[in-house]
């Protein structure tokens, strides 16, 4: 048997403890031994070195350390250096990155810290919560941090804030008796408090039934240390292309080697040879550059109010599926808000959300003034008074002090030109009775300046109106029958089907000189007024940003602790659900597999009631039919689903840190809307990574293709590897930073995700990329060629004409890179970025040319300005030859 289903004597008897006197000494050091400390456990840390030693297992890495070898053979050690230099650079932002990321435990850690008072031999005393053992009695009160599992033995008006724990923004009222259903979720045990959950309003006792990892709490702390951190789409890419580069590298060696043989080369030679091809097939600047791009796109989502906690994250933002996406706070405002009165049969609408006063009354979508309608202006005021809430304005913002219901009644009333402060200077309060879980009800007994009293009672409304004779209908008081019974709960059904939570005031006056001091006697032969309808609404502008992830082909589900009524009404406003769309139940997830999961899971829209081990299961469903999934939230409970997921998205306001640190990406103003501008970034970073990855590897099959040219011809090497490095780090690197910083097309959320399983060269990239690279390689062995002819004696001037040739066509070909089409497709100055970047390679190779000092370092000599027309006019060959075949079949 559970402990929410025991009563309090079988709890006792359990857990061998005296509710009276609490645990002796003794008891505690044995049960301290049995137990272990009241603390989460932490999962095994990577040192520091290690962690760093890591960021070299990358595949892309491990073939820049094999062109360090191959450059310390050729004995080019300043190619070495470089390269070595890169590799270091790399590892250290990927480890800055990834040191931050393992977070969640310690933030875990001391948020279930607190100091709690615990009986112990009969006298209460303060410990840490660490210190407490199964059987501690403890005791709470408002504001309190409860610090251990509990079964809740004593409560008064006692209500406990568990968001971080269920996903429900609206505090849990606690009572002692048992319950009898052993297959209840969190939010469903109203006789249980959890660790690290506030008490928001009252006071009571608990008795521990579950310290450390076996509370609540620490469950979630398992499935986080236990949660797969998922490889992205990026590194899946990058790994698939380092592999691509190694198998390239190595068979052009072999086949150079070869066919040096075969023409009767000397072997070593030839070695050699085929060695330095194969730097030339090592675009050693691209993870780099990658980075670079990345980092680049942190800083623009920055400005969106994104912040990235892991690099590859801003990417894979850009090809997510589904976003499952916690309700509240997230979608909704975590502000609870009147949007609906209803008495003597009639119905008023209020605008305005949150805590802020602004808002009108409506009846039939016609403004009025609730000052002049007698019941209304009844049931706002009584509403105020009885109440303990307070809106307060700090720094220009109105805030809440007090119960989130309580406060929502209040800024109903303000909004009708009220106060509580004018109201209590009217009505003086001299007594009360509070609320409780059994009566579901709160009194207060009031007397006016004239010296009248009233009873002012709110609570739930099936309790209210079974205590109540009359019914306010118009401007007079009927008796209640069936009739008025049946109106009621039909007022109270149709505001309930718009995910309205609804709370009643009734109320009743006394003579002058009677004194009341039972609330039985207080809650009798009341006057029913009516209904006042609560909601912590959506965010105005998440509807649109539903909208638009959805014409870009990504789903959004909402997965919330919330009751299905509630959760699927908020869903359907938001255009998250509709009529067709399934909802799920925690209490169905549970008796589910993951595989019976994951044959439904791409027709449910809202999962409501869930628990986090549920989360956990519903990412990894979508995950196995294959889709890119972003989970945001904002508790504690989500932060195992939020690591597991492809991208995990925190709020950055009311984001508990546990949250942010299992995240990849936290949202600075904790909307929903900023992560449409995030996956538009992330769209279009991948497909500028796209665009340098076609430009860089483009100039290296060109590379390639002038030594491969020039050995199958017999003619001396066209270029010496530092030339080949330096166009490689250096001269290419500048243009595909800029190419990183290209704006996004007008289409780009008018697409579908890009398929996980999409290769680096897919849409016609490889074609784009051996094609250029092709004639880039012609282009470049016709100068050499030339120029080798016209002075046989001066290899290193023919080399320098190839030098150049191959930079000023790669140059051109860079404004290629830019569109799918061609380069007549896009302006180009619509990226000033790369025409200063182009500008400035062009300089740095001019100066390796012209410098002296320089030139003996790249083996270059001057060249001729009569020769700069011939470079120029084959530099430009590649791609305007390119440019004129595509105008040529689009004028066709």
């Amino acid at each position: 048997m559970n402990y929410h289903e025991m009563n309090e004597r079988q709890v006792e008897e359990a857990l061998n403890t005296d509710f009276s006197a609490g645990l002796s000494d003794e008891d505690v050091g044995k049960r301290v031994k049995q137990f272990g400390s009241n603390e989460l456990e932490e999962g095994e840390k990577q040192s520091a070195l290690l962690l760093f030693f890591n960021q070299f297992k990358d595949f892309m890495v491990l073939v820049l350390l094999a062109a360090t070898l191959i450059s310390g053979l050729l004995g080019e050690y300043i190619d070495a250096i470089a390269i070595i230099a890169i590799i270091i650079l790399n590892s250290f932002l990927g480890f800055y990155q990834e040191r931050r990321a393992e977070k969640s435990l310690s933030a875990l850690k001391e948020l279930s810290q607190p100091q709690v008072q615990v009986l112990r031999n009969g006298t209460w005393e303060k410990v840490l919560s660490k210190e407490l053992v199964p059987g501690d009695v403890i005791k709470f009160s408002s504001g309190d941090r409860i610090g251990a599992d509990v079964r809740i033995i004593e409560s008064r008006s006692l209500e406990v804030e568990e968001s971080a724990l269920t996903g429900e923004s609206v505090p849990v009222q606690k009572m002692t008796e048992s319950i009898n259903n052993p297959n209840l979720t969190l939010g469903d045990m109203e006789n249980m408090g959890f660790m690290g959950t506030m008490v928001s309003r009252g006071s009571g006792m608990g008795v521990v039934i579950a310290t450390g990892m076996k509370t609540a709490m620490g469950q979630i702390a398992d499935l986080l240390q236990n949660a797969e951190s998922q490889i992205t789409p990026l590194q899946r890419r990058l790994e698939q292309l380092g592999k691509i580069l190694i198998v390239t590298a190595l068979a052009l060696t072999v086949l150079v080697v070869g066919i040096g043989v075969l023409q009767g080369n000397d072997l070593y030679t030839m070695v050699l040879a085929g060695v330095s091809l194969a730097v030339a097939a090592i675009p050693e600047g691209l993870p780099a550059i990658v980075t670079i791009a990345l980092s680049l796109g942190v800083q623009k989502m920055i400005r969106k109010n994104a912040v990235v906690r892991k690099l590859p994250a801003v990417e894979t933002l850009g090809c997510a599926s589904v976003i499952c996406s916690d309700k509240t706070g997230t979608l909704t405002q975590n502000k609870m808000t009147v949007t609906k009165v209803w008495s003597s049969g009639r119905t008023w609408s209020v605008d305005g959300t949150g805590y802020e006063p602004q808002g009108k009354y409506y009846e039939n979508d016609q403004a009025i003034d609730p000052k002049n309608e007698k019941v209304l202006q009844q049931l706002l005021t009584f509403g105020m008074l009885c109440n303990h809430a307070e809106i307060e304005q700090k720094s220009g913002e109105y805030v809440l002090n007090g119960d989130p219901t309580e406060g929502a009644m209040i800024v109903a009333g303000m909004k009708a030109g009220y106060t509580r402060s004018k109201l209590l200077s009217q009505f003086e309060i001299v007594n009360e009775f509070p609320f409780d879980s059994t009566r579901k009800m709160m009194s207060v007994i009031v007397k006016d300046t004239t010296g009248r009293q009233f009873v002012v009672t709110k609570g739930a409304p099936d309790v209210l109106i079974g205590q109540s004779k009359t019914i306010l209908m118009g401007n007079r008081a009927e008796n209640i029958g069936s009739r008025e019974k049946n109106t009621v709960q039909a007022a109270i059904d149709g505001l309930a089907s718009q995910a309205l939570r609804t709370i009643a005031i009734a109320y009743k006056e006394i003579s002058a000189n009677t004194i009341i001091l039972h609330e039985k006697e207080a809650e009798s032969e009341l006057v029913f007024i009516g209904l006042q309808g609560i909601i912590d609404p959506p965010r105005p502008e998440v509807k649109q940003a539903v909208r638009e992830c959805k014409e870009a082909g990504i789903k959004t589900v909402m997965i919330t602790g919330d009751h299905v009524i509630t959760a699927n009404a908020i869903a359907k406003q938001l255009g998250i659900a509709n009529s067709q769309s399934k909802v799920l139940e925690g209490k169905e997830l549970a008796n589910m597999s993951v595989q019976e999961l994951e044959d439904v899971v791409d027709h449910v829209s809202v999962f409501a009631r869930v628990s986090p081990e549920h989360k956990l299961k519903i990412v990894q469903a979508f995950q196995n039919r294959g889709h890119i999934v972003a989970m945001t939230g904002d508790g504690v409970n989500d932060a195992p689903a939020i690591k597991t997921a492809d991208i995990g998205i925190a709020m950055g306001i009311t984001g508990t840190d546990v949250a942010k640190e299992a995240s990849s990406l936290v949202l600075m103003d904790d909307n929903f809307a900023s992560i449409k501008s995030a996956i538009i970034e992330g769209r279009n970073i991948y497909e500028n990574i796209r665009k340098f990855i076609r430009y860089l590897l483009a100039s290296n099959v060109g590379e390639i293709l002038v030594m491969l040219f020039a050995m199958i011809l017999a003619l001396p090497l066209p270029l010496v590897p530092i030339q080949i490095l330096w166009v490689n780090l250096v001269t290419d690197g500048l243009p595909a930073m800029a190419l990183g910083l290209d704006r996004p097309e007008d289409n780009v959320m008018k697409r579908d995700p890009r398929s996980p399983n999409e290769g680096v060269f897919a849409r016609g990239l490889g074609w784009k990329v051996i094609s250029r690279g092709i004639l880039i390689g012609l282009s470049t062995i016709a100068a050499f060629m030339l120029a080798y002819n016209d002075n046989p004696d001066n290899l290193a001037y023919a080399q320098t004409v190839a030098f150049a040739t191959l930079v000023l066509a790669q140059l051109i070909h860079v404004f290629d890179c830019r569109s799918e089409k061609s380069i007549l497709s896009r302006n180009p100055f619509g990226n000033m970025y790369l025409v200063w970047a182009v500008l400035s390679s062009l300089l740095l190779v001019l100066v390796v040319i012209y410098v002296p000092a320089l030139q003996g370092i790249f083996h270059t000599v001057a060249i001729q300005p009569k020769d700069w027309l011939m470079i120029l006019g084959l530099a430009s060959v590649p791609t305007f030859l390119l440019a004129g075949s595509f105008l040529l079949s689009k004028s066709k």
